[in-house]
């Protein structure tokens, strides 16, 4: 898939507590420092794909502070896991971009991918693909587990839009 781009500024909320990475971002210079953020930033969000249950083998996960870019691989059983997997890390807040080399052993169509903007409904965002505002059940289950209620989407959260059955 390559480079995927997101919005640094929403998703969730899985560095803000971390006092490594506040102490990298507030002294970038020190090289100790943003390898122990980027280290702590990885893991908070290999936990939160697997909080997700989303089955990969050997998934390896590295986020780069300096580009605020998320690498991750490994092998996954579908293609509707593997873009799962690159939206739990992309729509984490402080993430720009995910750099997919996730290898699916089961390939599939490619879904389409459509970024909230304010006012935006999964209706609405179903009518504009689908031609059918009755179809948003298909982008909420699309987008299952990291929603919770079709309702609760956000501006700046990148989400999958499958293809048309």
């Amino acid at each position: 898939m390559g480079l995927m781009s997101f919005i640094k500024e929403a998703g969730e909320k899985l560095f803000g507590k971390k006092p490594e990475v506040a102490a990298a971002a507030a002294e970038p210079s020190s090289q100790d420092k943003l390898a122990a953020a980027n280290a702590v930033a990885s893991k908070a969000i290999g936990d939160y794909i697997r909080a997700q249950n989303l089955p990969a083998d050997a998934l390896t996960i590295a986020f780069d502070g300096a580009s605020q870019i998320v690498t991750v691989s490994g092998t996954v059983p579908t293609q509707e896991i593997k873009e799962k997997i690159v939206l739990c890390c992309g729509n984490v807040e402080g993430v720009v971009g995910v750099n997919d080399e996730i290898v699916s052993t089961e390939p599939a169509d490619l879904s389409q991918y459509h970024t909230v903007v304010r006012g935006d409904t999964l209706s609405a965002i179903a009518k504009k693909f689908y031609g059918n505002a009755n179809a948003y059940p298909k982008i909420f289950e699309a987008n299952k587990p990291m929603l919770s209620h079709p309702d609760k989407i956000y501006p700046g959260q990148v989400l999958r839009i499958p293809p048309q059955a």
